[in-house]
């Protein structure tokens, strides 16, 4: 994007910069420590949307010598017409000074243009001493913004507000960790107030991140159905020479052929969450670490996430109904309509009543061992049978996506994927229930949906997402 406007972050040492930057250039890297003097030297940290560069986010050191900074200033200053130039002065006659190295890296973005968001912690009091940076700040001449980012359980943001009011533009509470998505747009829409340059190239980077949020959501429920079919389609395969035949019996293959048919479908659930993450840049969660283990350590085919992410009956027996319906149809069609909608019906009927016995529990896939043929005797297990299995694997997967859809950048706490307490599928509209089931009673009869099929069924998963983002945001 032509002319894309810099914003310099600035403030006391640990005061929550660098995760103001990592939450606003959507960048998982950036080092974040309990320890002063973390960042030692500026960086840009471009965010960038389908190759446009939006905006260019500075992480810069923190105040060091703030008083002496400013003594210096004034004692170079004539009048307030020369601040910004006095200013520029002191990077060029202390940037080969160590004792200054800090405020000269924190002011070079802004003599060239930056603009300032000065980062302080709300959760501890308001001192004279912030006033010589914020002084020093106003001289450069910048449009400026203030966030109050509380890092610590205290609460002075007030007087916070009336200190940080009387020299910046803007005041803006902001936790760098929690924030939603909402507050990123408005700030940047605020500095397009404050810098009419930056107006309209503002206004697109907030319509580009509006469009690249839709488009992630929808990216993520095309990851969600792709995996979805995998799980519900696999089957686990061997074959068998004469020789093996008679050393094996049918209880070890069976055995082993389960054993590895769970194991393919937990990795295949843990190659979604990755992809998931990597779409929201979002790329630091390592997978050996505790932070996406699941509360209690609920499994995927445990009895407890049946429990939890199983639907009732009734859900079962109305999403049956139409996923029965429309394989019944095709008996009305290859009778020419004679059959007067009977097969649908019918159809409908058996889908409903298939749903429904099962609804109460998750069946076991089948194990077919197959007889000798040609030397050879061929094995399987799998594909899974019941439909439940896909609900609980999308009741998974839904609040995986939303959990991390919703963290910022510079969280770095342990992500805890906890169960639901109800079941949010309930208020899902009745198409969107028939294209997921009808996907389910496909797959797992190894059939392909085609292409009209797949789309109904990526959206009626976008559709659930949504339902499951307003249930979960009404809980807070």
């Amino acid at each position: 994007m032509d002319n894309a406007p810099v914003f310099a972050v600035v403030g006391h040492p640990n005061k929550g910069k660098s995760s103001v930057v990592a939450t606003l250039s959507q960048n998982d890297a950036i080092a974040i420590a309990l320890e002063p003097g973390t960042t030692r030297q500026r960086q840009n940290y471009p965010l960038t949307v389908d190759g446009q560069t939006l905006y260019t986010l500075v992480d810069t050191p923190g105040f060091q010598r703030p008083r002496r900074v400013l003594a210096w200033l004034e004692a170079h200053s004539v009048s307030a017409s020369d601040r910004a130039e006095t200013v520029a002065a002191f990077v060029t006659q202390h940037r080969d000074n160590p004792r200054f190295n800090d405020e000269c890296e924190l002011l070079a973005p802004l003599i060239k243009g930056a603009g300032i968001i000065y980062v302080v912690d709300g959760s501890v009091p308001y001192s004279a001493e912030h006033e010589a940076e914020m002084t020093i700040l106003r001289w450069t001449g910048r449009p400026s913004l203030a966030l109050i980012n509380s890092i610590g359980p205290d609460d002075y943001s007030d007087t916070w507000q009336a200190a940080l009011g009387q020299f910046f533009q803007v005041v803006r509470k902001f936790n760098a960790v929690r924030a939603p998505f909402d507050q990123h747009l408005g700030l940047l829409r605020a500095f397009g107030q404050l810098e009419p340059a930056w107006e309209r190239p503002l206004e697109q980077a907030t319509r580009f991140l509006a469009q690249q949020r839709d488009q992630r959501k929808r990216q993520a429920a095309a990851l969600i159905a792709r995996a979805l079919e995998d799980l519900m389609s696999f089957q686990e395969k061997r074959t068998l020479t004469l020789n093996q035949v008679a050393g094996t019996s049918d209880e070890n293959l069976a055995d082993g052929l389960r054993r590895r048919w769970y194991q393919r479908q937990r990795q295949r659930e843990q190659t979604l969450r990755v992809s998931v993450e990597h779409l929201y840049q979002h790329n630091r969660i390592q997978r050996q670490e505790a932070e996406l283990e699941w509360h209690n350590e609920h499994d995927l085919f445990s009895e407890d996430s049946r429990k939890v992410w199983a639907v009732n009956k009734r859900y079962l027996a109305t999403a049956g109904f139409g996923a029965g319906a429309a394989g019944g149809a095709g008996i009305d069609a290859l009778t020419l309509g004679h059959s007067l909608g009977a097969g649908a019906l019918v159809g409908g009927l058996i889908g409903a009543a298939g749903s429904y016995f099962y609804g109460d529990r998750l069946a076991l896939p089948a194990l077919n061992i197959g007889a000798l043929q040609n030397g050879l005797k061929t094995a399987s297990f799998g594909p899974v049978q019941d439909s439940q299995f896909g609900y609980v694997v999308l009741g998974r997967a839904v609040d995986h996506w939303w959990h991390i859809s919703h963290r910022n950048h510079a969280g770095r706490d342990p992500l805890d994927l906890e169960p639901s307490d109800s079941h949010w599928l309930e208020t899902l509209d009745r198409k969107s229930r028939q294209d997921i089931q009808r996907v389910f009673e496909r797959r797992r009869k190894q059939r392909a949906p085609d292409d009209r099929l797949r789309a109904d069924f990526i959206a009626a998963i976008e559709q659930a997402m949504t339902i499951y983002d307003d249930w979960r945001l009404n809980r807070m």
